[in-house]
């Protein structure tokens, strides 16, 4: 049974997903709720949880305020938000679990269903201090993002990534100070998350860092060479738009 919390500062909010987790049944027992983050705090000690359904802006504070108030981390979080800013892709970055209102009941259950599978705390203290820091850091280039692989999350920091590969539903990234992580997510979903910090997916099969570029050989689409000497194809349809943004750099 999974010992559940919410931290929520709406009490409506509060009702609707009490309401939701009690309608889902056995898996999962809400064990108490809390509307401040100070309130949350002294909830959490004497409960003790599996899970947390934090909301992220409550009143004058924020669930990352609560975080950073915390000696330790040894529960899985699910964040609730009514807003999708830049927040969500700080969460999106440490694969945490995070829910948009108003919370749909089957996102719930996938989700306390990822938490019942997960169940191991070896990442968790790690995940949130990476979360928080990012959050904090302007500088997009120190972020680190979390890659799922086969022997759990590794953290990577952004600039450390030279260019990403599919395969499928995987990905391979292709790093500086090592040689290579094969990752459980498809190329897609890190397009979507690295955009923002200077990569550019130049074909379909290659997401590349644009600042880890060294030369750029023309042709139908051309080819470029990356700074660990490995030339990738750009395709046709993406070259105009990636010669535009070269020409930037």
């Amino acid at each position: 049974m999974i010992k559940a919390v919410i931290i929520e500062d709406e009490e409506k909010g509060r009702q609707y997903l009490e309401n939701l987790i009690n309608d889902i049944g056995t898996q999962i027992s809400l064990v108490g709720a809390a509307d401040s983050v100070s309130s949350g705090l002294e909830l959490i000690k004497a409960q003790k949880p599996d899970v947390v359904f934090l909301d992220i802006q409550m009143h004058s504070e924020t669930g990352f305020d609560l975080l950073e108030r915390l000696p330790s981390i040894d529960f899985e979080i699910i964040f609730t938000t009514a807003y999708e800013h830049y927040a969500l892709k700080a969460i999106k970055f440490c694969a945490i679990d995070y829910l948009l209102k108003p919370i749909d009941t089957q996102e719930l259950r996938a989700a306390i269903d990822k938490v019942e599978k997960r169940r191991s705390k070896d990442n968790l203290s790690k995940n949130f201090e990476v979360l928080l820091q990012n959050i904090k850091n302007t500088n997009t280039e120190h972020h680190q993002i979390a890659l799922a692989t086969n022997d759990g999350l590794v953290f990577v920091r952004v600039n450390n990534i030279i260019y990403c590969e599919s395969d499928g539903p995987y990905t391979t990234f292709y790093l500086k100070e090592s040689d290579k992580l094969v990752t459980s997510k498809n190329l897609k979903e890190y397009e979507d998350l690295l955009v923002d910090h200077n990569f550019f997916r130049i074909h379909k099969s290659y997401l590349i860092n644009m600042g880890e570029i060294k030369r750029y050989i023309r042709g139908d689409g051309g080819q470029v060479i990356m700074s660990n000497t490995k030339a990738l194809d750009v395709s046709k349809r993406k070259k105009e738009t990636f010669l535009s943004l070269l020409s930037k750099i």
